[in-house]
């Protein structure tokens, strides 16, 4: 399943007619050289723009190469009208970059003024609201700019994929969870589009798969793949026929999108009339970058989609689930790591994190669920979870959501799971994300943020701002660090 998009990178310099143009090509060229040599891929249009007729034929010739990402490069101060009409003509990201000046032996015809010239083009940018990616300090060198195009590129691999995004979800959300029915409005904003269905859609194309030539196959592969974990080995059939329903119900209906990720209703019905928790074929489409959110969570999947595009790798939904017991953080926290007990809490879900992430997995039952729907007798129904502790590493917290009145909002949290014995079920693992007790109140309880976050394997805080302030996103919270006081935070707290 190819469902992460492929970036195509172009780069076109721009000129301002009164500057030596040669200035702008030469600096481009080199900004090429330094990205080859680092390994990246980069389209060089030879059409240096210095008015709007060469804004179409440089726009013309990206496209005609492939690009589906583009980086213009003020080469000099730049012509604001054709610079800026570059990304509004091409479809895709685009990221605006300026040449520093190279050295005070040159400085009368290999000055270019690009650093005025970003200004300009900000302002230009602006009047027309045409979005773009700037770089926090988007002046330098050839080798810095190759480093800002290197950034660039998960951040771009996500806008892609969030532009050809399908959401299907099954089911409405569960009784009493609020939380994860939120105005899919603003996701139409940003170009996704949604397909919502019912649980009976799902189940008559479930039975549709009975006897699928395919199956037999899929359930070598997950025998492969859970090895000493395979403990109810009778349900594999069962769970290959529903993850390929899932690939072929996304295949069957993504229509105009070319990515898809889904939402869909995984408890009270699902376990008694599919005959076991979709867990672990989630976590398993999850892992091949097409995320499966628990409890009909259409913005967590969005959120998992955008992590899975920036890192290019397996992410995970979890419930910020419960606190850490003192004895545990006393007996295997304190004095280890340099984390109080308010920045530690444990992150689960019944067993939709991908074996690749677990320290060991292993199918088993949901307790919960065997507790509401099988009175806590021998399991049946309710086998099928992927359930470990979550393996130790960085990793980020962030949420994508709207507000009841259809405002995007959104956090970002940088932390690490821990070493740490969960002594608990499902898939879990113990978090510490510094001032976690305050991000908690005054972000979390504050903002009114459900109880679902994403979770990306790797420290990706700065591309993902990037994207959601490209997004459009006004209000996106941190873990603030302990002196920086949140709205409203009451400052006499100890």
């Amino acid at each position: 399943m190819n469902n992460i998009p492929e970036v195509k990178l172009g780069i076109i310099a721009v000129s301002r007619d009164c500057f030596v143009i040669e200035l702008s090509e030469r600096r481009r060229a080199a900004i090429v050289k330094s990205y080859t040599d680092m390994g990246g891929s980069i389209f060089e249009a030879k059409t240096t723009v210095e008015n709007e007729n060469d804004m179409l034929k440089a726009v013309e010739e990206v496209k005609k190469a492939g690009c589906n990402a583009l980086v213009v490069f003020l080469g000099n101060f730049g012509p604001e009208t054709p610079e800026t009409l570059i990304a509004k003509n091409f479809d895709g990201p685009v990221m605006y970059v300026a040449a520093a000046e190279e050295s005070g032996d040159d400085l009368i015809n290999g000055r270019g003024d690009a650093y005025c010239g970003m200004l300009n083009c900000s302002y230009n940018l602006g009047l027309r609201k045409i979005p773009a990616v700037i770089p926090s300090y988007p002046v330098g060198t050839a080798e810095d700019i190759a480093k800002m195009i290197d950034e660039f590129v998960p951040v771009a691999r996500a806008l892609i994929g969030l532009s050809k995004l399908k959401v299907i979800s099954f089911g409405p959300r569960p009784q009493d969870f609020f939380a994860c029915n939120a105005p899919i409005k603003p996701l139409y904003d940003i170009g996704v589009e949604i397909q919502e269905n019912s649980e009976l859609d799902l189940l008559v194309a479930y039975r549709a798969h009975k006897d699928d030539p395919r199956i037999p196959s899929v359930v070598e592969d997950m025998a492969a793949e859970l090895g000493l974990g395979n403990q109810y080995p009778e349900l594999l059939p069962r769970m290959a026929q529903y993850e390929l329903t899932l690939l072929d119900w996304a295949e069957q209906n993504k229509g105009s999108r070319e990515y898809v990720v889904f939402a869909n209703k995984c408890w009270p019905a699902f376990p008694k009339e599919f005959g076991f928790e979709p867990c672990y074929v989630n976590s398993r489409l999850a892992s091949k970058g097409c995320p499966v959110s628990c409890e009909v969570d259409i913005y967590g999947a969005v959120s998992e989609y955008i992590g899975a595009c920036v890192t290019n790798d397996a992410v995970t939904l979890l419930d910020i689930n419960n606190s850490v017991p003192k004895d545990i953080y006393e007996a295997d926290i304190k004095g280890k790591y340099n984390y109080t007990l308010k920045d530690v809490f444990m992150g689960f879900h019944c067993g939709n994190t991908p074996l690749c992430k677990l320290s060991k997995g292993a199918i088993k039952y949901q307790l919960i669920q065997n507790r509401l729907l099988e009175n806590g007798g021998e399991p049946d129904f309710t086998r099928g979870t992927l359930e470990g502790d979550i393996a130790p590493g960085k990793i980020t917290f962030f949420r994508l959501q709207s507000t009841p009145d259809t405002k995007l909002q959104a956090y970002i949290a940088q932390g690490e799971v821990l070493p740490v014995a969960t002594r608990s079920f499902g898939g879990i693992g113990v978090f510490a994300i510094p001032e976690m007790g305050r991000f908690y109140r005054y972000v979390l309880i504050a903002k009114r943020y459900p109880h679902h976050g994403a979770v990306a394997f790797s420290h990706c805080g700065k591309a993902l701002h990037t994207i959601f302030s490209y997004l459009g996103v006004d209000d996106i919270s941190f873990n603030q660090p302990k002196g920086m006081l949140y709205k409203n935070e009451n400052p006499f707290d100890a």
